[in-house]
């Protein structure tokens, strides 16, 4: 189970986006970064910035009629003003405006088009609902659910499965992923010359009790809290945060 672990949360969000077939509109995946890209800035949370008092990143909001004219009319695009606006050819009612530089392209306007056609859902925030486990694919030959999941969206695509790495290039690869370090080769030819089945592993375990790979883990962490040295921007002066970085 342990050998497993970081294998599983490397690619754990890989396994969830294969899981999700391509003709099914999701908010989360394929709407949501649309409207943050293109809409949010003027009809989103910032009541300070926004536009037209119209609110689109709250459903409530979105499909509100206002004066019997709704942005968002689920199940219906020719009652949908957003859309009519998004296809508009007029430099004054097109949205979003030209001089943001914000258009959709065709693949966009089409998943929109589609998502109000099906009844515009929203979804709330990944972290704010309730995992659901899936049922796994049954494929043959496969040894573990990841590699289920993996084959059968690569079946519905039409792709096969790639050749088997060599040991040096899964070596590599494992390295890097869990202590950010290439293997030296003394490392290397241990693990050729190690004909047990459970060389792989051995390989993993030893480098999950490495301190390099506790640091390389808490590397991401720093990353995503905004570790740093000094306060940068204006004054840039230091700042004594090694110590919580240690």
């Amino acid at each position: 189970m342990k050998t497993r672990i970081h294998l599983f949360l490397v690619i754990g969000w890989f396994v969830s986006s294969l899981s999700a077939k391509k003709s099914e509109i999701s908010y989360n995946r394929d709407i949501r970064p649309i409207l943050s890209n293109h809409c949010f800035s003027c009809h989103g949370l910032d009541e300070g910035h926004r536009k037209a008092k119209l609110r689109l990143d709250v459903r409530e909001e979105a499909i509100m009629s206002r004066d019997g004219i709704q942005a968002i009319a689920p199940g219906s695009i020719e009652d949908s003003e957003s859309w009519m606006r998004i296809i508009s050819d007029d430099e004054d009612d097109v949205m979003p405006p030209p001089e943001t530089h914000k258009s959709l392209t065709a693949e966009e306007k089409e998943l929109v088009k589609k998502w109000i056609e099906v009844g515009a859902p929203y979804e709330g925030h990944w972290a704010f609902r309730k995992p659901k486990k899936a049922a796994v694919p049954l494929v043959n030959g496969t040894k573990n659910p990841i590699d289920a999941f993996i084959q059968d969206r690569l079946k519905q695509e039409g792709l096969a499965v790639s050749p088997s790495a060599e040991k040096e290039t899964l070596l590599r690869r494992v390295y890097l992923d869990l202590t950010g370090l290439p293997p030296t080769l003394e490392e290397l030819d241990a693990f050729i010359t190690d004909q047990a089945p459970n060389a792989w592993e051995k390989v993993i375990d030893d480098l999950m009790n490495r301190t390099a790979y506790g640091e390389h883990m808490a590397r991401f962490w720093l990353d995503l809290a905004r570790y740093a040295d000094t306060h940068g921007l204006h004054l840039d002066n230091e700042r004594s945060m090694w110590l919580y970085r240690d």
